[in-house]
């Protein structure tokens, strides 16, 4: 007894962790020991322990230091002390990674795998699979498939979850596997059902035939595994999705007939699948918020943040059923998990009426200091949306916005609240006043630069739109003299919208910016001898391109840009209008959902082809890139090859991209390449074919083309036909039969080149109409046409899809007017001004264009007419 007692002293010590202010260089060195004999088991798992938890910290090893401690790690095989081994395998695992020779251990791992010890086997198939290359997984394929249809089931289960790890990188070889997952799938025990049918779901993913010729005989009998029918209603839901026809069916009711299963985990994804189908029965919606409901009454803790949960993110695709539950949410507004209050009271506040709106906010404002950051942005997001839905409340939503804003709290929470704020200046004139005052105040303390410039630049763009624009010159100016050196760049450039748009305070703000003319940081001082040099000149045209209307470039693609300009040492200037800018964004459906933590940054289309463009030789010749328009499917989707068009446009020229799919298994495509048949004045540079187009392996054919010199000769239709050499194949390992294979070609659906794919919108403020008069003496082409749609809301949209315009440029209600503007390819702006209405012969469109090039107006009507 005497090992288990502790001395007072450790008592007041053991508060922290044994792990914590470790060093790597000394465990590094305590890992030496290994080379002792005999080894110390208990001394050596402690080793092993630090070392793995340096790892899991982030903490770097070179490449060096991790072999070193990788083949020290080896050593220990010796020990016959279970825990030590079953550490070991964690070791090799993570170390696998950095290490160079790895590979030496795969006879002692391949030794336990196969052996009569249990415990070593699935942390030794685990391991194993973590180290061996494609090359070398021959070689244990046989053992693989042992391990699946093994007695144990934490080895089948290590197996197949290894399986289904290495079917991304060599899918080939684990869809050879898929008779002894199939076996797997009816086991007793739960997790090996569920890995088995986790395989077989991946291997077919992208073959629907084959996903349908799986899942329908599982929907005919009951899974004994809780977790492989969870996984088997979300593959069934995304078949119902994928198909509107009725042959779904039969998928809608075996998932209505999970709503009567007896596990409660069963019953939530039931509902959760029925209640986000893409269009879902109005009596099976009703019958899954009846499921929510009950839950929403449970003595669990999990089960009322399921119910609450879920039915927050309903409320903008079902409101009438969730504000059917408004008695069962109340009863949780006093939960004493406050995660589950939050969600009760955000829900009650996007479904109820108006005069209930205080009562909420008084019982949110009494818990909303205990719950963590990410329940409180699901408060302010639903604040947001209350200060749309009821305008007139705004006045009593920013004080409480505005209280939260001075609480403490993160960058993401701060940030949050500030944009729900900014969202109410622009939305709500009544507002503005309001809104920017709270803004004021807070930047006088707020911590965070990155907010701080955002908050700069709206009242930039705002405050000279206001009643008393001087009252937030003030705050702005502080920020010079106490920020740090990007805040006063910011405030500089505040400052100098106020001078821009306020002719009657420019004398004060020239003063303002010539004091900081001799500021100490660099960018400072250049943005307000910048500004000062534009606002002395006067010239309403420049101080509005340089000051007001900015476009504002993509910077990663402008960095590029620049990059391959100063590569080529062209001898023309650079033109900034030739980088795309930064993308519209068009308007979501918002509902409550909790913050996801490290959310990845969203790329444009741009960025995310460039790395696949920069494989065709002589793009670098070509210029910058100008646009990437979205994808056009040229195929249907269960055909046996599947193409897909990516048009990216350059200033004289185009790359088509043509992304291709094999969907036969038993044959392997050559030389694959698209013949086209091009409009008048089209030239076709040069085709860069697909080698080879495997199984489910996507490859791209990608064809360069010569836009013609006329721009409305740059409107037309293509044809293309896919050309290749067939040679049959084995299914299972993909080489291809001896032969030379014969030639054969698949048609594609014709598309059109468009004005659409070759022009850039850019956002349009607030002073449209500003920049329409301002654009007076540039050329200017207008028509009238009857349009073929019998509703005026229907034809704008039309419009501006042939336009390439964003939907939120149409406004207005009986009478709906476009005001849109951008670049057309090589730089030139235009802007167009439409409007339609109905008349006695159907919809009537006047259209206006304006560019200084007559060919871009001629073409914006030709697209439309």
């Amino acid at each position: 007894m005497s090992s288990f007692k502790r001395e007072k002293k450790e008592e007041e010590d053991g508060g922290g962790s044994p792990y914590q202010n470790l060093d790597k260089t000394i465990v590094l060195q305590e890992a030496r020991y290994f080379n002792e004999t005999p080894v110390n088991p208990r001394k050596c798992s402690h080793i092993l322990s630090k070392i793995l938890f340096l790892l899991n910290q982030g903490e770097k090893l070179s490449t060096q230091e991790a072999t070193d401690v990788f083949f020290a790690t080896t050593k220990l095989f010796q020990s016959k002390d279970v825990m030590l081994r079953r550490m070991v395998y964690l070791c090799i695992k993570e170390l696998s990674k950095l290490a160079q020779d790895v590979i030496i251990v795969t006879s002692s791992l391949t030794k336990d795998m196969t052996g009569k010890e249990d415990l070593y086997r699935a942390a030794a198939i685990r391991a194993l699979c973590s180290i061996t290359d494609s090359t070398m997984l021959q070689a244990i394929e046989r053992y693989m498939k042992q391990a699946i249809v093994d007695k144990n089931p934490a080895v089948r289960s290590a197996a197949l979850v290894s399986a289904l790890h290495l079917s991304t990188s060599v899918p080939d070889l684990v869809r050879r596997w898929a008779n002894e997952a199939q076996e797997a799938v009816n086991s007793d025990n739960a997790m090996v059902s569920y890995h088995a049918l986790g395989i077989l779901a991946s291997t077919r993913r992208n073959d629907k035939l084959s996903t349908v010729k799986l899942i329908t005989p599982l929907t005919k009998y009951t899974l004994k595994s809780q977790y492989a029918l969870c996984l088997l209603i979300r593959m069934v839901a995304q078949l119902i999705d994928d198909d509107d026809s009725e042959a779904s069916t039969p998928y809608i009711r075996f998932i209505q007939s999970c709503l009567g299963h007896k596990s409660e985990m069963i019953l939530y994804e039931a509902a959760h699948a029925i209640l986000n189908l893409k269009k879902t029965p109005r009596d099976l919606a009703s019958s899954a918020v009846s499921v929510l409901q009950l839950f929403c009454g449970s003595s669990k803790a999990t089960l009322r943040l399921a119910g609450a949960r879920t039915l927050a993110r309903l409320t903008s695709k079902h409101p009438t059923a969730v504000a059917a539950c408004a008695v069962d949410l109340e009863n949780l507004i006093s939960d004493p998990n406050r995660s589950v209050a939050t969600l009760a009271v955000t829900t009650l506040l996007a479904t109820g009426a108006e005069s209930s709106v205080d009562r909420l906010m008084k019982q949110i404002s009494s818990f909303v200091s205990e719950i963590s950051d990410e329940f409180k942005i699901v408060v302010v997001k639903a604040i947001r949306r209350l200060c749309q839905k009821f305008p007139r409340k705004h006045q009593s939503l920013a004080a409480f916005l505005a209280g939260m804003l001075r609480d403490e709290g993160g960058l993401e929470y701060k940030a949050a609240i500030a944009d729900a704020i900014i969202a109410l200046v622009e939305e709500n004139p009544d507002a503005k006043e309001t809104g920017l005052a709270h803004l004021c105040e807070f930047i006088e303390d707020c911590e965070h630069t990155a907010l701080a410039v955002r908050i700069l630049h709206l009242l930039g763009r705002e405050g000279p739109k206001s009643r008393q624009p001087s009252r937030y010159i003030r705050f702005i100016y502080n920020r010079v003299i106490l920020e740090s050196g990007p805040v006063r760049a910011a405030a500089v450039s505040a400052v100098a919208q106020f001078g821009a748009q306020r002719p009657e305070l420019l004398p004060n703000i020239r003063v303002l910016l010539a004091r900081c003319e001799m500021d100490d940081e660099d960018e400072v001082r250049d943005r307000a001898i910048y500004y000062n040099a534009i606002l002395d000149t006067a010239d309403q045209e420049l101080i509005n391109d340089y000051i007001i209307d900015v476009p504002k470039p993509n910077p990663v693609l402008l960095e590029k840009a620049l990059r391959d300009h100063m590569a080529n040492q062209s001898q023309e200037a650079f033109d900034i209008l030739t980088v795309p800018t930064e993308e519209l964004k068009e308007a979501k459906e918002d509902v409550v959902e909790i913050e996801v933590r490290n959310k990845p940054k969203l790329l444009s289309m741009e960025e995310i082809y460039s790395e696949q463009l920069a494989r065709v030789p002589g793009i670098d010749k070509l210029g910058p890139l100008f646009k990437t328009n979205p994808p056009v499917e040229l195929t249907e989707p269960e055909t046996e090859y599947r193409v897909r068009l990516l048009k990216h446009v350059f200033v004289r020229h185009a790359i088509l991209q043509f992304e291709c799919i094999n969907t036969l298994s038993d044959q392997v495509l050559e030389q694959v390449h698209v013949r086209l048949e091009c409009p008048p004045e089209y030239v076709v540079r040069f085709i860069l074919p697909c080698p080879q187009l495997a199984y489910d392996k996507p490859a791209s054919v990608f064809v360069v083309i010569d836009y013609p010199s006329a721009y409305l000769d740059s409107l037309g239709t293509f044809g293309a036909t896919l050309e290749f050499v067939v040679r049959d194949c084995d299914p299972n390992t993909g080489i291809p039969d001896p032969g030379e294979g014969y030639a054969d070609t698949y048609p594609l659906e014709e598309f059109y080149m468009g004005c659409a794919d070759q022009i850039r919108a850019r956002a349009m403020g607030d002073d449209w109409e500003q920049t329409w008069e301002r654009a007076a003496n540039i050329l200017e082409i207008s028509d009238t046409y009857a349009l073929p749609e019998t509703d005026p809301g229907a034809a704008a949209k039309s419009v501006c899809e042939y336009l390439g315009l964003p939907k939120a440029t149409i406004v207005g209600d009986a009478v709906k007017e476009i005001r849109g503007g951008g670049v057309f390819r090589g730089g030139a702006p235009f802007l167009v001004k439409a409007r339609i209405a109905s008349s006695n012969v159907g919809v009537t469109m006047l259209i206006a264009a304006r560019s200084p090039r007559e060919d871009v107006a001629q073409l914006l009507l030709a697209a439309v007419g």
